[in-house]
């Protein structure tokens, strides 16, 4: 039975689910996974740690008891967790579920677009941080070039998938990039999104020092289009919108550093192993997956998730300093998801 929409301490209600299918990747970039942290000796999450479709799809019902209606997955990279598809299939299916999208570096996405639609995914937001491919390679650290993520976004495209582009920008690493992505992509019409680089996890050597803004990259972007906003589409909508003036082509700036959006954050996140987190910036979490596997009813994990939302009063981003981001003890990024 559908229950009323339960809110956290400041009011915002749970309405989003982001859940991370697995802390692995097939890229390293400087920025999430630096190689010489994580390298061939590093202990990723045995399988049997992992949260199982069943859990997952059972997770994802109580959750939509809750109030949720969009479901995001993400990783590390989740077109590698195997049988993707299936577990898609299980959660599209799913009474009062409205949205399902999927995060990825779409190195993957191309071959497998026509089974991921098929399946019942609606939409992707695709990682790529450089249109050139000297930059591009020395990002992911990966030896790969554009032109797989480009032939995937166009491949997602072609089989009816909604496609936005993610690019994260940092100082000194791809901000003369900013013109040529917006030229790309505003010719393929496709929506993109500017990132500024944010302090997740304990790893990317994040100060505010490496931050481009949003009004740094507005004001680049509007030398050479002319810009106009565009209204949010719902309460808690993460982008502050924008369309290049007289297209419908969008891009979005996501400005958790220059401006914080904590005020509206209804995103809750399971991570690969089952933790649930409040907030992309926590330093733990509550270990959901062993209340599962020790025999709660639906009820007591439900109980156990709406006692989580109740006491969150998570607004990280409003109170962020160089002090608290550099000591403050976070979860990686690529364990938690985006």
């Amino acid at each position: 039975m559908q229950q009323s929409v339960i809110t956290d301490k400041f009011g915002r209600a749970l309405q989003d689910l982001r859940i991370s299918v697995t802390d692995r990747c097939n890229f390293r970039c400087r920025y999430c996974m630096p190689r010489e942290i994580f390298g061939k000796d590093f202990a990723f999450l045995p399988k049997e740690h992992l949260l199982t479709f069943e859990e997952i799809e059972r997770l994802t019902k109580i959750f939509l008891q809750l109030g949720v209606r969009k479901v995001r997955l993400t990783g590390g990279e989740p077109l590698l967790r195997r049988d993707i598809t299936t577990l898609i299939k299980r959660l599209a299916q799913l009474e009062g579920l409205q949205d399902i999208g999927l995060t990825t570096n779409a190195v993957l996405l191309g071959k497998m677009a026509s089974d991921l639609k098929e399946a019942g995914l609606k939409r992707v937001n695709v990682s790529l941080d450089a249109i050139e491919d000297q930059t591009f390679m020395q990002i992911n650290d990966s030896n790969v070039k554009t032109q797989p993520v480009i032939n995937s976004i166009i491949k997602a495209k072609e089989v009816g998938l909604a496609v936005k582009v993610n690019m994260v920008v940092k100082k000194g690493m791809n901000e003369h990039q900013l013109l040529p992505m917006a030229k790309f992509f505003k010719e393929l019409g496709i929506t993109l999104r500017f990132i500024e680089f944010m302090d997740v996890g304990q790893t990317n050597g994040w100060n505010f020092e490496h931050v481009v803004t949003k009004k740094e990259i507005y004001e680049e972007i509007s030398k050479r289009f002319d810009l106009e906003p565009v209204n949010p589409a719902y309460f808690g909508e993460v982008a502050k919108r924008y369309r290049y003036k007289g297209t419908d082509i969008e891009v979005g700036f996501i400005t958790s550093v220059s401006e914080s959006f904590c005020s509206s954050c209804t995103r809750a996140r399971i991570a690969a192993d089952g933790h649930f987190f409040t907030c992309l910036f926590a330093g733990e979490g509550l270990n959901v997956k062993d209340i599962l596997r020790d025999g709660a009813t639906d009820d007591e994990v439900k109980d156990t998730i709406v006692s989580g939302w109740k006491y969150r009063d998570d607004r990280y981003s409003d109170l962020r300093t160089e002090e608290t981001a550099k000591n403050r003890k976070k979860i990686e990024m690529s364990y938690i998801g985006g």
